[in-house]
């Protein structure tokens, strides 16, 4: 086992090839020869590809989190709802890969992934009862806010749209049209 080697260090590098090679694209090879050890020297510190996923997924949500919590600080209205929104595109455009693990459902049991979600969620929910919204309309809204910003950055990541116009105009106006349909 080389000296150094630590899950948050095995997480780093995958974390960096996701970004650069994309999600789906990461094995455990490609993380054992970025680190010069053998693929056999990650067991003992991630569980295999599903762990490997996880851990990224786990530290993707909390960095989104962090993200999205310190953009609404401070922030009301329209204004906290544009700002976690922009603070979300930012971060999809940094950090793709991770963007791309946090994306998918966490399995039924896991609680960290259950708690990062969560703690994600809390300035979103917060933003939206802010507007008015309780009970189950915050959850379709947050829904629906996730719905149009995830269109708009995974749109984007692949080229989709073609007409020179400004995109973050046409990213500005697609949430101020969601965040205005979205009142209690």
């Amino acid at each position: 086992m080389r000296r150094g080697l630590t899950p948050a260090a095995v997480a780093d590098t995958a974390g960096r090839l996701a970004d650069r090679d994309g999600f789906d694209a990461l094995t455990l090879g490609a993380v054992a020869a970025e680190l010069g050890v053998r693929t056999p020297s990650l067991y003992n510190h991630v569980d295999g590809l599903r762990g490997l996923r996880r851990a990224l997924a786990l530290r993707g949500l909390q960095e989104l989190g962090e993200a999205i919590r310190d953009a609404a600080v401070g922030r009301a209205g329209d204004e906290a709802v544009i700002a976690l929104a922009d603070a979300y595109r930012a971060y999809a455009r940094r950090r793709p890969g991770l963007y791309a693990a946090l994306q998918r459902a966490p399995e039924p049991g896991d609680a960290d992934v259950a708690e990062a979600g969560e703690r994600l969620l809390a300035p979103v929910f917060a933003a939206l009862r802010g507007r008015g919204l309780e009970g189950d309309a915050v959850i379709h809204a947050a829904r629906a806010l996730r719905s149009a910003m995830h269109g708009f950055v995974d749109l984007e990541r692949m080229g989709g749209f073609g007409i020179d116009l400004d995109l973050d105009e046409s990213y500005r106006r697609t949430v101020a049209a969601v965040a205005s349909g979205l009142r209690g």
